[in-house]
């Protein structure tokens, strides 16, 4: 299936082209060669030259076609933007979600990109550059997998999640049925849940922009997506749990032991010194998923 992929999108009740394949054949090609890394928040939070010019020609390109919108970006938050959710059309955008892998060449990468109007996610777009897959979704016109419908349902749990650095919501899940995966990009992961291969995804530290295009892909496959806590999910909180029933995501939520973790659009600076304070927690608390 040729890369180079024509994807029609609906904004605000008219129908324009985007075309990310420029952007994908940077990462494509920058994928096995040697990188210049810098750290950012944390030992797991890295950042390259290819994240900054992927987003910074994204957010180039959206913006000449609609001006007025709003961006969240990854890395213009890490240079010191404020991550604000208005009511305003905002696009949400991982340039490289799963750098770690990327770095390694681990073949875990994908560019993410959700567009929201009132704060909510219209459609999402989450293309797994090396795998050649593309997933995405609209309000209310269902979720797809390079074209073909997609439907949550499975009836024997695997979980998805990720354990790092800034991961310690947990050291170890026990399950009663199948196992837990790990595979590095939050987007992806998520997005096992809508095709079926995975019953669950949790996780409490990611950003609104690792899952805010992953959300709408779920829940128009017929999932569920809902806070840790089992409460209603809010894109800024940086804890979810996705699922292929609220069954199995109530279920996490009962022995999911969360840790203190600040909001994304808290400020950028009180963001940080929070950030320090909850490397100072507690070790890891394990759990187990009971009979979900």
């Amino acid at each position: 299936m040729s890369r180079r992929r024509l994807y029609r999108l609906s904004v605000t009740s008219q129908t324009h082209t985007l075309f990310v394949a420029h952007e994908t054949s940077v990462i494509l090609s920058a994928f096995q060669q040697q990188k210049e890394v810098r750290l950012k928040s944390s030992p797991a939070d890295l950042v390259t030259e290819t994240d900054q010019q992927v987003e910074k020609m994204l957010i180039s390109a959206i913006r000449r076609k609609y001006p007025q919108h709003r961006f969240i970006g990854e890395e213009s938050v890490a240079a010191g933007e404020a991550v604000e959710l208005t009511d305003s059309p905002t696009w949400i955008i991982d340039p490289i979600d799963g750098t770690v892998n990327f770095v390694h060449r681990f073949p875990f990468v994908a560019v993410s990109i959700a567009f929201t109007v009132n704060k909510q996610t219209e459609f999402g777009i989450v293309y797994s550059c090396v795998e050649d897959k593309l997933f995405h979704a609209q309000r209310g016109r269902g979720a797809y997998l390079n074209g073909k419908p997609l439907c949550s349902d499975i009836h024997r749990c695997v979980v998805v999640t990720e354990i790092g650095a800034e991961s310690r919501s947990i050291t170890c899940c026990v399950l009663l049925c199948y196992s837990v995966r790990a595979l590095g990009t939050a987007a992806v992961d998520m997005c096992q849940v809508a095709t079926g291969g995975a019953d669950a995804y949790y996780h409490i530290g990611m950003h609104c922009w690792d899952i805010a295009a992953s959300t709408i892909i779920v829940l128009e496959a017929g999932g569920v997506v809902m806070d840790t806590d089992g409460s209603e999910f809010d894109m800024m909180s940086r804890k979810v749990i996705a699922a292929s029933s609220s069954a199995v995501a109530n279920g996490i939520a009962q022995v999911v032991q969360a840790f203190p973790c600040r909001r994304d659009n808290e400020a950028a600076s009180k963001r940080k010194c929070d950030t320090q304070s909850e490397r100072a927690v507690a070790q890891p608390t394990a759990c187990v998923l009971h009979e979900l």
